[in-house]
């Protein structure tokens, strides 16, 4: 069984958030742990993905939402470490006026295909990116996508708790990377 490492955006994915249950009712995973939740930097967050992968037995898989889809794309140009693939939510557009400015660092990721398998879970009432962004970022980084229809920012507000269906598209990827 591989490792997962949840990347949380920006306020570290309150109780009550999918990733916070995920995490909470699985022991492979394993939040990463940047310095500062509330005033990301992009170094401080590169470092703390570098040490969470690092720590890992075995190449992990990444369950990135918002802000974290963004780190996994500037860290998987900077660094080496092997991981099983990234499973992307709620990508965020850092040209959207929506955008925080304390992740201003984050800004300008990279358009390369991954170096790793990887999914974007897009919603089509994202206020922080619309669905043709999520589409666009996909083509560019090789990822698969899937359109779940309106659910927001795929986030606490969004009502859905354990979110099942985000469960099932997870095992799913997982299953189409392991090796």
């Amino acid at each position: 069984m591989t490792d997962i490492v949840i990347l949380p955006g920006i306020g570290a994915s309150g109780e009550l958030h999918w990733q916070t249950r995920w995490e909470k009712s699985n022991p492979r995973c394993r939040r990463f742990q940047p310095i500062d939740w509330d005033r990301p930097d992009l170094k401080d967050w590169l470092d703390a993905l570098d040490r969470a992968v690092g720590s890992a037995s075995k190449p992990p898989l990444l369950v990135a939402h918002s802000l974290a889809c963004l780190l996994v794309a500037h860290w998987q140009q900077v660094s080496t470490a092997p991981v099983a693939g990234a499973f992307l939510v709620a990508v965020p557009n850092p040209e959207a006026q929506a955008f925080p400015v304390e992740a201003a660092s984050f800004a300008n990721p990279p358009s390369s295909k991954f170096r790793f398998p990887s999914l974007i879970i897009a919603s089509t009432n994202d206020p922080y990116g619309t669905i043709e962004y999520a589409r666009e970022r996909a083509g560019q980084w090789g990822s698969g996508i899937v359109e779940v229809g309106e659910l927001g920012h795929i986030n606490e507000a969004s009502g859905l708790e354990d979110w099942p269906q985000g469960k099932a598209f997870l095992a799913a990827f997982s299953a189409g990377v392991a090796s």
